[in-house]
């Protein structure tokens, strides 16, 4: 019977650690305070949240209210941070959150800590004015979606680099290599059938030989001009700057409506 018991306990405690850690490695990253989201669709962020935020070791975090006491957006983040001591490594650590207030129709998104480098104020200008349309579709999910993708991607470059240079584009760096290929292969293919050595000069006797006639005709000059408009479009207006909250936790920032 002991042997039993033994054989038993062998087969299943393998099992345990498994589903422990499993439950313990996801966590909750979607407040939807505003019950904008189905719990289907809390779930599936949910767990995209966790899975990339592992990758970059840092916590993807939606928060939408309806902010009954008008609260500043920026504020609000800042105190939601603090209280709830969000961090992917430790408490008030790394995490980049992005707050929908239903009641001013604004949204702020702030990175602490390796999210302030990585997801500065530039860049969340950038995810900001890619989710904006959508927000104001009232495409959430999907808005949702872009910002935990677009977190993910950005994170992925150094610092002070642009994420969407067309060079890191990797259906230009496809086209490049394939021109860049069929040009060497050209050359190649051209320089294959010999090299022509005979010229003008080969049979020019330069002793005889001067120019007739030359003559150079001004005609004309023409001066173009243009004017270069300026890009306004900030999709959905505000701008970054960041700050530090209440309790000393220093950000990056974008703010805006939609």
């Amino acid at each position: 019977m002991a042997a039993l018991i033994l054989m038993a306990i062998t087969l299943v405690s393998p099992l345990i650690p498994i589903s422990v850690a499993s439950a313990a490695g996801s966590k909750n990253l979607i407040y939807d305070e505003a019950n904008l989201l189905n719990e289907q669709e809390k779930s599936e962020l949910n767990a995209l949240a966790n899975e990339y935020g592992a990758e970059r070791q840092t916590d993807l975090v939606i928060l939408t209210t309806n902010n009954t006491e008008n609260q500043d957006v920026q504020l609000l983040t800042e105190d939601f941070y603090d209280e709830h001591a969000l961090g992917y490594d430790k408490a008030h650590g790394n995490a980049v959150i992005l707050t929908l207030d239903m009641y001013n129709r604004d949204i702020y998104l702030a990175g602490f800590y390796k999210a302030k480098d990585y997801l500065d104020s530039g860049r969340l200008d950038k995810i900001r004015n890619k989710i904006t349309p959508n927000l104001t579709e009232g495409n959430y999910k999907l808005a949702f979606e872009k910002y935990i993708n677009l977190s993910y991607k950005y994170m992925g470059y150094k610092p002070g680099v642009n994420p969407d240079n067309i060079l890191f584009n990797i259906w230009f760096q496809l086209i490049a290599s394939l021109v860049i290929g069929g040009v060497v292969v050209g050359v190649m293919a051209y320089r294959s059938g010999g090299r022509v050595t005979v010229n003008r000069a080969t049979y020019e006797d330069s002793s005889t030989s001067s120019v007739i006639d030359r003559q150079d005709r001004y005609i004309r000059t023409t001066v173009t001009k243009r004017k270069i408009e300026k890009n306004n479009n900030n999709g959905g207006g505000g701008g970054g700057g960041g700050g530090t909250s209440r309790g000393g936790h220093s950000h990056s920032g974008s703010r805006g409506s939609f």
